[in-house]
């Protein structure tokens, strides 16, 4: 009676291997995190003007903000005027991004000029100001 053996006294189970598996899922999660781009905000809050042909922000760019007080901030620090061409130097020696000054809308005029002008003298060939889509 050793010829037929019983096979339900089989002890082992049967297992799905998980190790593929979760593999899988941080060569996704690493991918995904790879391929995300991280937008650096000015660090204030800004009240914008509103223009009519208000665009979207880029994804890269460098955000400096003029405030009501007439502060220039950049990554939530006051750089001040002169520390704009500085940055705007770094900046573009790592990748060409344009430069979106965020101004509020009771800064002055002649602050807003002098950033346009530091920016550019900083190496940035494209320089915007960014507004609020006009409501109607």
């Amino acid at each position: 009676m050793g010829r037929f053996r019983d096979i339900s006294d089989d002890t082992s189970e049967t297992a799905i291997d998980m190790s593929p598996l979760i593999d899988c899922v941080f060569i996704l999660l690493i991918f995904f995190i790879v391929t995300t781009v991280f937008v650096e905000e000015s660090g204030v809050e800004v009240d914008r003007p509103q223009a009519a042909s208000a665009s979207r922000l880029e994804k890269t760019s460098i955000l400096i903000a003029l405030t009501e007080k007439g502060e220039v901030v950049y990554g939530g620090r006051d750089i001040g005027i002169g520390g704009v061409r500085p940055l705007v130097k770094r900046m573009l020696q790592q990748e060409e991004v344009p430069v979106i000054i965020q101004a509020d809308s009771v800064s002055t005029s002649g602050l807003l000029v002098r950033v346009i002008d530091e920016a550019k003298l900083g190496g940035a060939v494209k320089v915007s100001v960014a507004t609020k889509a006009a409501q109607g």
